[in-house]
């Protein structure tokens, strides 16, 4: 599968931006997806996960309650919404999908086998 990140862009803190990321190839709703970032100088983080079929979702602690994963299986499509942005949140953001076939959320760079190019969020304070 190949993924296609967008959405990315500058905005002040306190706003809200939606990443998408755009799968094509095999079977969308067979992956797990993921979303991570790499802020300047620091090494790439988990943010969110979602599962196969949507029903399951889970956050790093400092997105909770801020960020929204969500996918559309019809559109092949996997998105991020992003409210209260803080400074802190500037980073590349990348889209990541995982062929396992358990149903498990991953939340490990290692468990994901494809990943989109980034797309750049600036927040400004």
């Amino acid at each position: 599968v190949q993924l296609q990140a967008s959405g990315g862009g500058l905005v002040q803190a306190g706003g809200s931006l939606r990443l998408s990321c755009a799968a094509s190839g095999r079977s969308f709703s067979g992956y797990g997806l993921g979303w991570f970032r790499q802020a300047p100088g620091k090494e790439r983080e988990f943010v969110a996960a979602i599962s196969r079929s949507g029903g399951s979702t889970y956050y790093a602690d400092s997105v909770q309650a801020r960020f929204t994963i969500s996918r559309d299986n019809a559109k092949n499509t996997v998105y991020l919404q992003m409210n209260r942005l803080k400074p802190e949140d500037t980073a590349v953001y990348y889209c990541a999908a995982d062929s396992g076939t358990d149903g498990r959320i991953r939340a490990h760079e290692h468990e994901y086998d494809y990943w989109g190019q980034g797309t750049e969020v600036t927040v400004s304070s």
